[in-house]
């Protein structure tokens, strides 16, 4: 097979690059919202007085996380 017809080739692929772009950047707000809970989850093992201040502060770090997910999915819309 020539260049040239590797290069025919590859202008054949098609479809849309921003789901697996999302799909990747979806990795980093689940592993995010997994330590959030985790540790509030042992701050709550540890200071279970505490538990409103924590329990304010996870959702705080969960939202936050959750909206770099919808940036995310956004975006792919955006740049398509």
């Amino acid at each position: 097979m020539s260049a040239l017809q590797q290069l025919a080739a590859a202008d054949t692929v098609s479809g849309n690059v921003s789901a697996i772009g999302y799909g990747l950047a979806a990795i980093g707000p689940g592993v995010g919202v997994g330590i959030i809970f985790g540790n509030g989850t042992q701050a709550l093992a540890r200071q279970p007085e505490a538990a409103g201040l924590i329990r304010t502060n996870q959702i705080m770090g969960f939202a936050f996380c959750e909206a770099l997910a919808l940036i995310g999915i956004v975006m792919g819309f955006v740049y398509q």
